[in-house]
């Protein structure tokens, strides 16, 4: 078969259907935490690009985040080595419009400064979306593609209330090719669609415009493998699958499957069902090594037509929540999403608003009342730093979060000043090149950590536990015991600790298998040890204490500081986001057992107020 080339698909046939292949980056974003490292996709790298796919999904959504976070690899690097692995195939991006891929609004220059970047490293095709569809916060974005003389695609981020209409939909694709859109993408990344849905809305977009659409429809729902038929017979002649070994679940069809069904028709993709399979044989190998990163909610179910959680989504959901002991807590979480997207204005579920979401939404529950504590990334949006909403907020939850504060009503970029001269000068020397100081622009402290490391030549990627003994868990205290009572053994696991209700505490686990909840009732104080740094658990109401486990992000306060009840002491980070940790007396601060870049636990006493 002819290789494909950035310009031109494999066959030329003007009702054939062209496919882009999704498995390095969303197909392992869904199903295993984004956790593949660019040395499983390199060797694989040329029958991919040998394959006829229109393009491959290599970069952006999570896989920059992941990269810096856990795999310490310079995503730049992986970047410039796939595009040198695969040079005749188009590489495609996910990009958050004015979001990039970190999770506020950048400043115009860093949105045109990362556009050139990314296409000068190798990506061709741009797809371009906001978590709102608020068009205002793609149009930078848009425009920079377009003086980058690469793919400017347009995308629509589908989605079900009861202001989502197709007439919303065919107005927001008329604007987005007056942006210039080079093609139009309808992103399904919940699986909401249904078949005859996406019928209507494929037909009402290919005749309201006259570019190319796009399907990328997740499989969550079981669902989306007639989707794309139906969608195809519509009139769309671009659909994204994954490769069959990281499909289906809460991924996409798997793309053997969708060549297989064209075959033999007049939309016959022209791939090879062999090639296919000896990729497909690799990446199921390689699905294999990172067993420990799956999660058993990545599994196909309808119930995301209620939840409208999408896949990623979901799969990192489960991966924090194990993080916090609190993982048999997920459904509660899953069912105060859906309460919590409505008091927001029902936006669309993806990066950012999905991880804004279900932050809020774990908060909710792990703390026992709804809004006790709410991130920073939540006030930011009720301010409409995000853009607009959708629909109209809930405006005791907006008051409780702001309180009085203005709400901009304006393009939430046109209140920042530039930002690329201040990042590269707070960066200084750890800046090597540009890129450098857009990953730092990315993830500040995260950034910053890991430049210093590749400086220190001590970047070390996590380790890749082996099964599900070896499953990373909350560090600090033991989890999982062998309880030996008069001869008989029992296997204890620790799956959460609930809030406590003056010296008793429920505490969740397994026995032998089995769930259980149990209520302890602690008879003396404790003071914890291991990374806590030896804190002693909060007794009286001026111990400041946190919800949540989480890094210390900043002290707000210094000893001898007058403080008021309310006032914001501590910002913490938890599950990515922020949030501001409160006195709660009036006092002076006595004592502060914290510093930026601690780990903590609920209950331990962080800052003593008299």
């Amino acid at each position: 078969m002819t290789a494909a080339t950035p310009n031109t698909p494999a066959v030329d046939h003007a009702e054939r259907v062209k496919v882009t292949e999704v498995v390095l980056r969303d197909g392992h974003q869904s199903l295993i935490a984004t956790r593949m490292r660019t040395e499983d996709m390199l060797p694989i790298a040329a029958r991919l690009d040998q394959a006829g796919f229109y393009s491959l999904e290599v970069w952006g959504g999570a896989t920059f985040d992941a990269c810096v976070r856990f795999l310490k690899e310079d995503p730049w690097a992986r970047l410039k080595a796939l595009k040198e692995a695969m040079p005749n195939t188009p590489l495609q991006m996910l990009l958050r419009g004015q979001n990039l891929l970190g999770y506020r609004h950048y400043a115009d220059d860093v949105v045109e400064a990362f556009v050139e970047r990314a296409a000068a490293g190798g990506i061709d095709i741009f797809r371009v979306f906001d978590a709102l569809n608020d068009l205002r916060n793609m149009e930078t974005a848009m425009r920079a593609v377009k003086k980058a003389g690469k793919h400017a695609q347009g995308t629509i981020c589908y989605t079900v209330s009861p202001v989502h209409t197709l007439e919303m939909y065919v107005e927001q694709a008329r604007k987005l090719v007056e942006m210039g859109a080079d093609s139009i993408a309808i992103k399904d990344m919940a699986g909401l669609l249904t078949p005859y849905a996406t019928y209507d809305l494929v037909s009402a977009l290919v005749e309201a415009v006259e570019v190319p659409i796009h399907l990328h429809s997740h499989a969550t729902a079981g669902l989306a493998p007639q989707c794309q038929i139906k969608a195809v017979e519509a009139g769309c002649r671009h659909i994204d699958t994954c490769i069959s070994a990281f499909a289906g679940g809460t991924s996409h069809p798997a793309t053997e499957s969708f060549v297989a069904s064209l075959r033999g028709t007049q939309w016959d993709t022209g791939l090879e069902l062999e090639s296919l399979r000896e990729i497909g044989d690799y990446f199921h190998e390689v699905r294999s090594k990172y067993s420990a990163f799956e999660s058993e909610f990545t599994r196909e179910d309808v119930s995301v037509q209620i939840s409208q959680i999408p896949g990623g989504m979901m799969s990192n959901l489960a991966s924090q929540l194990k993080e916090q002991n609190a993982l048999e807590r997920i459904r509660e979480v899953f069912d105060e999403i859906p309460r919590v997207r409505a008091d927001l204005g029902y936006p669309p579920l993806v990066t950012p608003t999905s991880q804004i979401v279900g932050t809020q939404a774990v908060l909710n529950v792990l703390t026992g009342e709804r809004y006790k504590s709410i991130t920073n990334e939540v006030k930011r949006y009720l301010q409409g730093g995000y853009g607009q909403a959708p629909a109209p907020v809930n405006e005791e939850v907006r008051s409780r979060a702001i309180g009085n504060a203005p709400v901009e009503v304006g393009r939430p970029a046109d209140l920042l000043s530039p930002e690329m001269t201040r990042l590269t000068e707070e960066l200084g020397e750890l800046a090597e090149s540009p890129e450098d100081v857009l990953t730092f622009a990315m993830f500040p402290e995260l950034g910053r950590d890991f430049l210093s490391e590749r400086r220190a030549g001590t970047l070390t990627p996590e380790i890749i536990p082996q099964g599900e003994a070896e499953r990373p868990v909350t560090s600090g205290v033991p989890t999982e015991f062998v309880i030996d009572v008069h001869g008989e053994s029992y296997a204890v696991q620790i799956t959460g600790v609930g809030g406590a209700k003056g010296s008793k505490r429920h505490v969740y686990l397994t026995l032998d298998g089995m769930p259980e909840e149990v209520v302890f009732e602690a008879k003396d104080d404790y003071v914890a040890g291991g990374q806590s740094g030896g804190r002693a658990s909060a007794s009286a109401p001026g111990h400041v204490t946190t919800a949540m486990p989480g890094n210390i992000v900043e002290v707000l306060v210094a000893v001898g500081d007058s403080v008021t009840a309310g006032q914001s002491v501590l910002i913490s980070e938890a599950m990515k986001m922020e949030t501001e940790i409160a006195a709660r007396v009036d006092g002076t601060v006595k004592a502060i057992h914290v510093a930026r870049g601690d780990r903590v636990t609920p209950g331990e006493v962080l800052i003593e107020i008299a």
